[in-house]
């Protein structure tokens, strides 16, 4: 039994923008039905046009705190390493008041940029040593702004490979894989089954060796869990790799263990073609983070429509630097026509760009998180963007160029607003 009905003056189905759509919204925030319905309308959109609700697959909260961090820096010293070194002390100085502060701001800037689920890959675990007290104050940050969130709790036990936990470093502890999934027992009977879900992380590895990689992931699979990791983000880390365990990350983790669709790998910056491609056939994902990737400096990585085929490409905000799923959107594709490696684009089957690069704001993030998200269906979460039709970048845009307006000429001033469980939050609003 629908509980609201929502009518929008355009909204986008498989075919593209369409006007008389209808969205009946159950009593338990799920889609009911949707089409041209016939029903009073309980809540008319003027000037709206509804989308899925962006998935950011790939976030840090708390690094919210690092806005403007590591932008300057002295002559000859990399800006990653100047920026490392701010996250550090950052890290040292938290408590629960300051990252559920960062928090709740970047869940708020998050829900203004469209995002109504966030994959929030979490690894500053401690307050005190051992307490794991950090972990509940990202779930309540989340619950307080109303925004969906696929908490990624991080197994993380090394500084290096082979070497220990330092500093600030030693908040991030997990003392053994048995204790980390005595703590995911723990978070399973703290969320809540409507907005908040579970899956497993091993940070990198840097942060875990093959076989605890291996223990976590085999797991996670048993439990239907998604399972993320890092994946050869930085040059740096496949030295280690290569020293300590005789191939690139990527290679070791396909050596170690058997990929699943479940499986996400975040950033493959440098991944080989020839070890993406047996990622892919193993049916393993990739997210990236394009504006943290050229923020750091890290650099482009190779794409193919394989990545895109089938959703198995998705978006994160990494740094959360800069939150706008929509410059994501276009950063992922014009760093191919900079790359030159796919003759500038990624299309889906029909020629269409826009609609591919969607796909990883929506159904590819969704997938990745294990959401019934990013998609206007019966039966799916009711997580919608609103698109305000009146706003400048939107001028005289008809709905045939509706889509691609919006991945290649707006930014966050055209969202109207965001539909999380069927609850209604214009942006502007704060928790």
């Amino acid at each position: 039994m629908s509980s609201a009905v929502l009518e929008a003056e355009l909204t986008y189905t498989v075919g593209g923008f369409a006007r008389g759509v209808q969205i009946a919204i159950g009593s338990d925030g799920r889609i009911a039905d949707v089409g041209a319905l016939g029903r009073p309308a309980t809540q008319r959109l003027s000037r709206v046009a509804l989308l899925p609700g962006f998935v950011d697959t790939h976030s840090h909260a708390f690094q919210r705190g690092l806005r403007g961090s590591g932008e300057r820096f002295p002559a000859g010293a990399g800006s990653f390493w100047t920026w490392r070194e701010a996250m550090y002390a950052l890290v040292g100085s938290l408590d629960r008041r300051s990252l559920r502060r960062w928090s709740v701001q970047a869940f708020n800037e998050m829900r203004d940029a469209g995002v109504t689920t966030v994959g929030e890959f979490h690894y500053v675990h401690h307050e005190r040593d051992g307490d794991f007290a950090l972990d509940e104050v990202v779930l309540e940050a989340a619950a307080e702004v109303g925004i969906r969130i696929a908490f990624l709790n991080t197994f993380y036990a090394t500084g290096a490979p082979g070497k220990p936990l330092q500093g600030a470093q030693c908040r991030f502890a997990t003392p053994s894989v048995d204790e980390y999934w005595r703590r995911m027992d723990v978070l399973a009977g703290m969320i809540d089954p409507a907005t908040q879900s579970l899956g497993a992380v091993a940070h990198s590895i840097r942060a875990a060796s093959p076989e605890q990689i291996r223990a976590v992931h085999d797991e996670a699979v048993r439990r239907g869990l998604p399972f993320h990791m890092h994946v050869e983000e930085q040059r740096r880390e496949i030295e280690e790799s290569v020293a300590a365990y005789g191939g690139n990350p990527m290679a070791v983790i396909l050596d170690a263990l058997d990929v699943r669709a479940n499986f996400t790998a975040v950033h493959c910056t440098h991944t080989s073609d020839a070890d993406m491609t047996r990622f892919l056939a193993a049916g393993g994902r990739v997210c990236l983070c394009p504006l943290t990737e050229a923020n750091l400096g890290d650099g482009i990585p190779r794409l193919s429509l394989a990545h895109a085929a089938g959703d198995r490409l998705a978006l994160g905000t990494d740094s959360n630097n800069r939150l706008s799923l929509l410059e994501e959107m276009r950063w992922l594709e014009y760093g191919q026509r900079l790359k030159r490696e796919m003759r500038g684009a990624l299309p889906d089957e029909a020629g269409n760009v826009a609609t591919t690069v969607l796909a990883t704001a929506t159904t590819g993030g969704a997938r990745a998180l294990a959401v019934d998200t990013g998609r206007i269906a019966s039966g799916a979460w009711a997580d919608l963007v609103a698109i305000d039709l009146t706003a400048p970048a939107l001028a005289e845009v008809g709905p045939e160029r509706l889509l691609e307006s919006l991945v290649f000429g707006a930014g966050n001033e055209v969202i109207a607003g965001t539909f999380v469980c069927g609850r209604w939050r214009a942006t502007g609003t704060r928790a």
